[in-house]
């Protein structure tokens, strides 16, 4: 078993053996920064024992505090409720863990994909794999495509938007460091200037309150905060990206962990045998009826 001790000595020798050889070119292919993209042939071996952990014999997960609906329930990251609870688990059983051999750690969303050692083995928290972020980590395969969608009051001057054309003189908010608030800059490009806030719940307070019009999430989202926290809300219309690529969220890991390949076979299998499936539909509710946005 490698000691955390003993990764760091590894990493010691790596970084010597850089310098020793900082004169060679080496040529960097940038289409495997963006997820995972290990080699079979230099897969590490996957039984608990053998893996390079933040503790020995323990999955250690990252995410965030407050832990948000319908991704976690209860604020309780360990009660295995909720769509990401609920993978994080399912991960960690076929990696060979039993749950009470699962740690979590709070980790700022914002701070979760800065270069630098991370405090745990992954972090799930609905991190959308893009490029920028795949240069400081490295992100497992996507677990849930992901579409944006518009959340407005019932009664808002926007309510009735047909298209993201309509959007463009309305006062729009969204999480800091989010690929909603992106979508925001990119897809709407809004007259006014779009009202950041550090989480959630200060853009659901926002739209309360008057201060925006309309608000952006991930669509799952939407729907629990128009059903369940703000009934006088609803869900205008959901959009994806135009980047030519489906947005997912991927779990996160320290850059070159090697753990990745574990994690990305644990994720096939659960595809593979229905079970990431069926947790979607457990926790996610169905988008078939929210108007799509172009």
């Amino acid at each position: 078993m490698r000691t955390a001790r003993a990764r760091r000595t590894t990493v010691a020798t790596a970084s010597l053996a850089l310098i020793l050889f900082a004169c060679a070119p080496v040529e960097e292919d940038p289409g495997e920064d963006e997820g995972s993209a290990g080699d079979p042939a230099s897969a590490p071996d996957c039984a608990v024992d053998d893996l390079d952990l933040v503790a020995d014999g323990r999955l250690t997960v990252g995410t965030d505090d407050p832990a948000y609906e319908p991704y976690f329930v209860d604020d309780d990251p360990t009660n295995g409720e909720g769509f990401e609870s609920a993978v994080a688990y399912a991960v960690a059983e076929e990696m060979g863990f039993a749950p009470d051999e699962v740690d979590w750690t709070v980790v700022k969303f914002n701070n979760s994909f800065q270069p630098g050692a991370k405090p745990f083995d992954f972090d799930i928290n609905q991190i959308s794999i893009t490029p920028a972020r795949a240069q400081a980590v490295t992100f497992s395969q996507g677990y849930y495509s992901a579409s944006q969608a518009i959340i407005s009051l019932k009664d808002g001057p926007y309510a009735d938007a047909a298209s993201l054309a309509e959007l463009k003189d309305a006062r729009l908010g969204a999480q800091i460091g989010t690929t909603s608030l992106e979508a925001v800059e990119a897809e709407i490009d809004p007259g006014n200037e779009p009202q950041v806030f550090n989480d959630t719940s200060a853009a659901k307070q926002a739209l309360l309150n008057g201060q925006v019009d309309a608000i952006v999430a991930d669509l799952p989202t939407a729907f629990y905060i128009t059903a369940v926290e703000i009934p006088a809300a609803q869900v205008v219309g959901q959009f994806q990206v135009t980047s030519g690529k489906t947005e997912e969220f991927g779990l996160l890991l320290e850059k070159d962990n090697p753990l990745v390949t574990c994690v990305d076979a644990a994720l096939t299998t659960l595809k593979e045998d229905g079970t990431l499936e069926q947790i979607e539909r457990k926790w996610l509710s169905d988008a078939v009826d929210v108007p799509t946005l172009s």
